[in-house]
């Protein structure tokens, strides 16, 4: 079975979190939302690839603060292995203008920091956790596996 190694941002302000609902391939409006970030290429490190993905999404350079989660599940068609990074420059992702990005104007549909719990958000963990003080902690990984 095939692996596809992602990165993710954990972008948090006053208790919202940054995140995203991307298009479908049709163009519509997907019906989750989701942190921002995606799979790694070929030989890029996490760092590498976390940075690629937020800039090429948001026009942000993220500063990336410790690792705080790693998620692996499953689909038909592969195996997800993902890495959620805390972003520490987080008032840089309050004003995005998808239109100046190389994909965020093609891939999403509407972003912003919203309260997890007032959203379909994915993956659904990210809803149960108090993220701003699972950032301040010294709290080791948590990894959630889906298999």
């Amino acid at each position: 079975m095939e692996r596809r190694v992602a990165v993710r941002g954990i972008i948090v302000k006053n208790g919202a979190l940054f995140c995203q609902c991307l298009k479908a391939d049709d163009g519509t409006k997907k019906d989750f939302w989701c942190t921002p970030g995606g799979g790694l290429d070929a030989g890029e490190s996490l760092h590498e690839g976390l940075t690629r993905e937020l800039i090429e999404e948001t026009g942000v350079a993220p500063t990336i603060g410790n690792l705080l989660f790693i998620q692996q599940y499953r689909d038909e068609k592969r195996e997800y292995l993902e890495f959620f990074f805390n972003v520490t420059n987080v008032d840089d992702f309050e004003e995005i203008d998808l239109a100046s990005t190389s994909h965020g104007h093609l891939e999403v549909a509407e972003h912003g920091f919203v309260n997890p719990n007032s959203v379909n958000l994915l993956p659904a963990f990210l809803k149960d956790i108090d993220l701003a003080s699972r950032i301040q902690s010294d709290t080791p990984i948590e990894v959630f596996t889906y298999l």
